[in-house]
């Protein structure tokens, strides 16, 4: 898989929940005793026109969010089980793609003046060290014939 082919869409987000009961009436409290508070119909009106259609989502009684027979519960749970397998599937292809493009490192001691030089010259060209060292050793595999 491409890094660039997958966006965040391709994973799953679990829905927002829905607030308890308990909740709205203590905010219901709250606005009664503190008028400048906006109300819900003034928050619609002052909020972006993608916001309205989800608060109108989360207004749905609870009794449509849960299914109501044991049946459509196992067939929710058994597809949001799909979903999430295809989605753990998907960030597993992903992890082994980059392990694919990931560098195959070496490690070679330096003597004390090159290390230095090298980071002098690192430094003075705001270049990284091992962008510098493989150059060289591109340089080297090249005018040998390799």
């Amino acid at each position: 898989m491409a890094k660039g082919q997958t966006t965040v869409s391709d994973f799953a987000v679990a829905p927002r929940r829905s607030r308890p009961a308990d909740q709205a009436t203590a905010e219901d409290a709250a606005t009664s005793i503190a008028p400048s508070v906006p109300t819900e119909g003034a928050r619609i009106d002052n909020q972006p026109q993608g916001l309205v259609s989800h608060s109108v989502e989360t207004d749905l009684p609870a009794s449509r969010l849960i299914a109501p027979t044991a049946e459509a519960r196992r067939e929710r749970a058994v597809s949001k089980a799909l979903q999430r397998e295809d989605s753990r599937v998907r960030l597993r292809d992903l992890k082994r793609a980059r392990d694919r493009e990931s560098k195959h490192y070496v490690n070679c001691p330096l003597d004390y003046d090159t290390k230095k030089r090298l980071e002098k010259a690192a430094l003075e060209n705001d270049v990284k060290m091992t962008v510098i060292m493989k150059a060289a050793i591109d340089q080297f595999l090249k005018d040998n014939g390799y």
